[in-house]
């Protein structure tokens, strides 16, 4: 498992699944020949993007970042149609750190798109149960409220599977929410209620973007994807905080990224820094 020390807070990256998504959905409207050189796709044009929760250890508490695809919970026709290839090992990997889903005591949510929140839930004996039953399940109260009413197009993404048997668990927050050296800030873009997590700790600093930058060939503020609701927010939020998280030498984590778990970018956007993701 890879790992990144911010000042004294340490990042490990658990194995949550591997999807493969078609590639012009997560490129939006930049053309194949332009993002292609940047992430290769298969003769299907789907690209690789892993959805590996974060694991951070801090002030003695496990705090979980995102939760992976679940398992047992995609049937045939939606792993096909989302180029599963892989479902979730979050508990394989805690118990490599010597932890189980019991010793979680926050997990944050940047948003509750299913392959974030799938791993929210387990299925027993045909009823879902909370995997992390200890912990307080961060997130912003808009994107709360959509998930459990969603509208006509995020229905397809916002399921009752996994967030019913986690409701109690929840606690939303309007624009921020901080614990320690971490903060969860709403930014909204591709969902309305989606947020990105900053870490800041010993003069250090990462930025972990998740869907709005979800792999390091979304760097240019313009690329974003065909599945964000409000695009221009999305934009908007890139071109607070990439300047930002690069004027503080700032690390930037990926969720999504086939290829690396962090970057540091310098100043004519070439990676300076880098922690490769493992295959």
């Amino acid at each position: 498992m890879e790992t990144l020390k911010v000042g004294n807070v340490e990042l490990t990256w658990l194995s949550g699944g591997v999807t493969n998504l078609d590639g012009g959905a997560m490129f939006g409207v930049v053309p194949k020949p332009l993002w292609e050189r940047k992430y290769p796709c298969n003769d299907k044009n789907q690209i690789e993007l892993p959805t590996d929760p974060i694991f951070i250890q801090m002030d003695g508490k496990n705090i979980l970042v995102e939760t992976g695809l679940g398992k047992g919970k995609l049937s045939d026709k939606q792993k096909r149609n989302y180029g599963v290839v892989k479902e979730s090992d979050v508990e394989v990997s805690l118990k490599e750190l010597g932890l189980t889903p019991l010793d979680i005591d926050y997990v944050l949510m940047t948003h509750l798109h299913f392959d974030h929140a799938s791993g929210l839930t387990k299925l027993e004996e045909n009823k879902y149960l909370s995997v992390f039953p200890n912990a307080k399940i961060i997130v912003s109260k808009i994107e709360w409220d959509e998930m459990r009413d969603p509208n006509i197009r995020s229905k397809n993404t916002y399921w009752k599977e996994n967030w019913e048997a986690i409701e109690h668990q929840v606690i939303p927050f309007n624009e921020t929410w901080s614990v320690g050296s971490l903060k969860l800030v709403h930014t909204g873009g591709h969902s309305n209620g989606h947020s990105i997590l900053i870490i800041e700790d010993g003069g250090e600093m990462a930025i972990h973007m998740a869907d709005l930058m979800p792999t390091h060939a979304h760097k240019n503020i313009l690329w974003v994807l065909a599945y964000d609701d409000y695009p221009m927010t999305s934009i908007a939020a890139k071109q607070e905080w990439l300047p930002t998280g690069e004027q503080k030498n700032a690390w930037f984590t990926f969720y999504h990224d086939a290829y690396y778990r962090a970057v540091k970018w310098g100043a004519n956007g070439e990676i300076m820094e880098s922690i490769k993701r493992e295959k």
